[in-house]
């Protein structure tokens, strides 16, 4: 006996705790057949790889448990271990991550991934901590795009009036007004019915979200304004990731990371796909917008944005390389 209490001082001393088998439960708010799908699908099949089938994930899909801020509350709370959630309400939440949602601020998609897997992008992840999550690892939602269901959109003044639905954060909400849009912040399970009575005119969003969500069968016109680069976040309750031992701690961060190279390759292939696609259902698109027109629509609240972030902090992500 004190041998074995030897040893399970020492194991305790080391860290080693060892995880008993659990389910645990993640969530997305668009369907399982999209870019997020896939990326909580990977996860959970990892996860159980890692962890020799110990750790289950059980994946709920079109908001079944709620919108995206209602999931994050969830995570927060600890009635749900898990969500992978686009970074819109995050900002409610941890309030410096609404530096990334500043319209034009990355070059592309390549030029956000860089940021986000890199240094600037990880001393982000740590901010989450104190606020009751483990940020396990920046995926990505896609870059934004425009559709409404009462004209084409070729410049900024063509947003003036339309009464658009936005996600429920503050950075967005403030760059659409400077459009001249009517914001209307809504939970993304609401928007499909919103958009089919008139609720609002439109929305934007990726492609790939704008084909998950069937948003074609509600909206006549998309605009590739690519306004915003959306990132996306695997979140974690912060008490749960504790309990695990180091060993399971590893295979969570590691199951984040290929489902964020599947969730990215499952962007790509959206966007590469999508106008043909969304064309072929019925949409007229735009593909030619005059993206000057757009930034300097922007100018006056870009200005507020550099005395709310500091231009350096700005600077820093625009000039990344």
């Amino acid at each position: 006996m004190p041998f074995t209490r030897l040893l399970a001082a020492l194991a305790l001393g080391l860290g080693l705790a060892v995880s008993a088998s659990a389910q645990m439960k993640n969530s997305i708010s668009v369907a399982q057949n999209s870019h997020q799908g896939v990326a909580i699908d990977v996860f959970a099949k990892e996860v159980e790889k890692r962890t020799a089938g110990r750790i289950k994930i059980q994946n709920f899909y079109s908001g079944s448990l709620g919108g995206e801020r209602e999931s994050i509350e969830a995570v927060q709370l600890g009635t749900q271990e898990l969500t992978f959630t686009s970074t819109g309400p995050v900002p409610n939440f941890v309030p410096e991550a609404r530096i990334l949602d500043i319209p034009f601020l990355f070059r592309d998609k390549a030029h956000a991934r860089a940021v986000l897997d890199g240094p600037i992008g990880q001393e982000m992840l740590a901010k989450f901590e104190a606020k009751g999550f483990k940020a396990l690892a920046w995926g990505e939602n896609g870059v934004r795009h425009m559709t409404n269901s009462k004209r084409p959109v070729n410049s900024p003044d063509d947003l003036k009036g339309l009464k658009m639905r936005t996600m429920e954060n503050p950075v967005h909400v403030a760059a659409y007004k400077g459009f001249g849009i009517v914001t209307t912040p809504m939970a993304f399970p609401e928007v499909f019915t919103a958009l089919q009575q008139g609720t609002v005119d439109g929305q934007e969003n990726p492609l790939s979200v704008i084909m998950a969500a069937k948003f074609e069968q509600v909206q006549k016109h998309l605009s590739l304004t690519g306004h915003v680069y959306s990132p996306a976040i695997f979140l974690m309750n912060k008490a749960a990731f504790d309990k695990l031992s180091a060993a399971d701690k590893q295979a969570f961060l590691d199951a984040a990371k290929e489902a964020v190279k599947a969730n990215r390759a499952r962007v790509d292939e959206d966007d590469a796909k999508g106008v043909a696609e969304l064309r072929s259902k019925g949409m007229q698109v735009v593909e030619n917008v005059d993206k000057a027109k757009f930034v300097a629509a922007l100018t006056p609240v870009n200005a507020e944005f550099e005395k709310q972030f500091g231009k350096a902090n700005i600077d820093r992500i625009r000039n990344f390389k």
